[in-house]
């Protein structure tokens, strides 16, 4: 087969040069970039490819910042929780914080910008009530309650930006100056966020490609004071806080936003929180501030004959890419971090931009490309758990970040990128931007819709808890499964109802989370909708705490169409009859391992003999099957990422619409083995997900079985 070239981008450094050009022939790469903490020579821009440069517009300038300290970035934090031994009580609100990147704001009155709460009673404490001590940064509560607990809210200045910090700690970058935060909202850091890119476009000549690392405000990314991370989500919008941004709001919506829409009772409104309707305006407050001022800035790009990429990460608040206001920003391309399936198809279903790239794992820096360490461990997992979605919907490019010569010490680490390289080129060439087969149109429910399509959690070090176990193995397996996908909001719902060509429909999480709904569920419009749905031929797939919210004596509210709910406690009285597993089920057939729930949903007992009961254990239900009208509810008390689990998703689909005969259209019987075809091309492909060989039935799309034998990792190309 012909090498082929391109689609690869490539980060080089200073002092690198005959290095770079033999690794841009071994992978094909036509494009070049630099990272943060690295500057690209001019020799190297002279290399013949297409030179990307990253930009921070809001941080990396430090000499305007320090200028201009009253229009640094803010958040509203939190103290510890402190319990009232008498009627006096001291909070020492910074206990616990990192005074590097955060320090109080006292330029604005904290008797009107923060609040003082009694935990215990739920109540504001009345500022008369409460003076600050700025010389040791504690508030004193008089007039407090004995025993009761007590929090202050209060503003704070960022003065380091928390990429750049975590950065700066990994590669031990010493005495390198931290990074100051400004906020565009401000009068003199907006004009100056104009006026140097104009500049700077000048300025650089060579660059062809503005990689926008990203625009205006980071996630919420906070330290401790051992420079450890205390509280981060990638969706969090806690850096967007600023005296400024509270008045705006309140003259545009009429209401003022407390610190407790922001705090959160010490939750931040993290992706996890079931979002209030005031957390939901100041979002979109936001959002619509970032995209006007950020089309300000690609605009001034395109002006100068350059294009626009965006960085989905870092500063990305505001811009999502599945949002309203996102097509207003006019970029070219978005560009993020590939750490499986689902951020694959997170990247390259983003609708409205010429390109999408994604950057794979591992990064080149020290933490991996150590003496003793073998990269190629992680390089593997990664592309492996990336290609399943790639089948389904590619990026237009791929890439790495970090240091090229760390890399370029380890041979065997080159050697395989350049057969992933290669191989990505292979993919994108055979399905040539065509559909693949898709048997099912699968609708996943939760309280962010496609606003947060693909979008579980971004996070390395997220706790595997039962709710990510749920939602984010789903994903998972949905991102390279054989189905078309979208998310529905419960909103959607009550606004448009359920579209008329999904088949099935998907809710998953712990209960009272965003993503399983919480109180959504409360709403008798949804309840009803949902069961009409499945009751006229719809599927009903629920996994962890489905529908959970207690009322009116039931805590799944779809109990009737799953055939199963949540012992709670308070039935315990109740003799619960409904045991015996079924021997044989079409959920069970093909497997060739125990049931894996994780950690699963404990307590789950069958309501009828109708319930179909597929696994049960420890005296409760873990996998059944329930018929409801002509539709059937399923039901899976967890569901952690597995090939097996992956295949047991797909057969929970198929069975919950009563279609299980056309599940074996392009159809693999071995789990570990997948096959994708694209009929717009007369192409399909069959592929071995593990790196070790493997033996598959192919059936194709008229039902047809034949067998093959794959090596590990590999892609067997087929005409239809």
């Amino acid at each position: 087969m012909a090498r082929t070239t391109g689609r690869v981008t490539l980060p080089s450094e200073g002092n690198f040069l005959e290095e770079t050009k033999d690794i841009m022939k071994r992978w094909g790469a036509d494009a070049l970039r630099d990272s943060d903490g690295t500057k690209l020579p001019e020799e190297i821009k002279n290399l013949d490819a297409k030179i990307y440069t990253t930009y921070f517009v809001a941080r990396g300038h430090n000499e305007f910042a320090k200028e201009h300290m009253e229009e640094c970035q803010q958040l509203y934090l939190m103290s510890r929780r402190v319990t009232a031994a008498e009627e006096k009580v001291e909070i020492p609100f910074m206990e616990g914080y990192f005074d590097q990147q955060v320090t109080p704001d006292y330029v604005h009155d904290p008797k009107h910008w923060w609040e003082v709460m009694d935990r215990t009673s739920g109540e504001i404490v009345a500022p008369s009530s409460w003076e600050v001590n700025q010389r040791k940064h504690v508030v004193v509560v008089n007039n407090a309650l004995p025993f009761h607990e007590y929090t202050v809210s209060f503003l704070v200045y960022a003065i380091w930006d928390p990429t750049q910090m975590y950065n700066h700690i990994t590669n031990d970058w010493g005495d390198k100056p931290h990074e100051i935060p400004f906020d565009v909202r401000h009068p003199a850091s907006g004009q100056f966020a104009r006026e140097y890119l104009i500049q700077w476009l000048k300025d650089n000549p060579r660059t062809d490609v503005v990689r926008f690392t990203t625009f205006f405000y980071h996630f919420t990314l906070v330290f401790n004071d051992k420079a450890k991370e205390k509280f981060v989500d990638w969706f969090g919008y806690g850096a967007t806080v600023s005296v400024k941004a509270l008045e705006e709001f309140e003259k545009e919506y009429g209401y003022r936003l407390r610190p407790e829409d922001i705090v959160d009772n010490g939750y931040y409104n993290s992706t996890f929180r079931v979002p209030t309707r005031q957390y939901l305006d100041y979002m979109d407050f936001i959002q619509r501030f970032v995209a006007r001022k950020a089309g300000e800035l690609v605009k001034l790009v395109h002006e100068a004959g350059r294009e626009a990429m965006m960085f989905l990460g870092d500063n990305w608040i505001g811009t999502e890419p599945y949002g309203k206001y996102f097509p207003e920003i006019g970029l070219d391309a978005v560009v993020g971090s590939v750490g499986g399936g689902a951020t694959l198809r997170l990247i390259s279903d983003i609708p409205g931009v010429k390109y999408t790239e994604g950057r794979f794992l591992p990064y080149f820096f020290p933490d991996t490309f150590y003496e003793g360490n073998d990269p190629c461990v992680e390089a593997k997992d990664n592309w492996l758990g990336a290609r399943r979605a790639l089948m389904r919907k590619p990026v237009d490019r791929i890439g790495y970040g970090g240091y090229l010569s760390l890399a370029y010490q380890f041979p065997a680490f080159v050697d395989y990128i350049e057969k992933v390289t290669e191989e990505f080129r292979e993919i994108y060439d055979n399905i040539n931007g065509s559909r693949p087969y898709c048997g099912l149109k699968v609708a996943v429910l939760n309280c962010w819709g496609q606003l947060r399509a693909w979008q579980a959690f971004m996070v390395a070090h997220a706790l595997w808890y039962k709710q990510t176990y749920s939602y984010f193995g789903m994903l998972e397996a949905l991102s390279g499964m054989g189905v078309d996908v979208i998310f529905l909001s419960f909103d959607d719902i009550r606004e448009k109802g359920i579209p008329k060509d999904v088949d099935v429909i998907i809710n998953a999480g712990a209960a009272d989370t965003a993503f399983s709904g919480g109180r959504e569920w409360l709403d008798e419009g949804i309840v009803t909708a949902l069961r009409r749905f499945v009751w006229q031929g719809g599927g009903f797939v629920g996994i962890g705490e489905p529908s959970a919210a207690h009322f009116g004596g039931r805590f799944f509210q779809l109990a009737d169409v799953l055939g199963v709910d949540e012992e709670l406690g308070f039935s315990l009285s109740t003799d619960k009859y409904f045991s015996k597993e079924q021997e044989k089920h079409f959920l069970k057939e093909g497997r060739e391992e125990n049931f894996d729930f994780g950690e699963g949903v404990k307590n789950i007992y069958a309501l009828s003999d109708e319930t179909e009961i597929v696994e049960y254990s420890h005296g409760e239900v873990h996998a059944s099957a329930h018929p409801y009208g002509k539709g059937r509810g399923i039901y899976l008390a967890g569901l952690p990422y597995s090939h097996e689990n992956t295949r047991l998703l797909m057969r929970c689909l198929y069975y919950s619409v009563r279609k299980e005969g056309e599940m074996m259209r392009w159809f693999a019987d071995n789990p570990l083995c997948e096959v994708h075809a694209y009929p717009e091309t007369g192409k399909y492909a069959v592929i071995n997900n593990s790196q070790e060989s493997q033996s598959t039935l192919v059936y194709n799309g008229e039902g047809k079985a034949s067998r093959i034998c794959l090596d590990g990792c590999a892609i067997i190309w087929n005409t239809i």
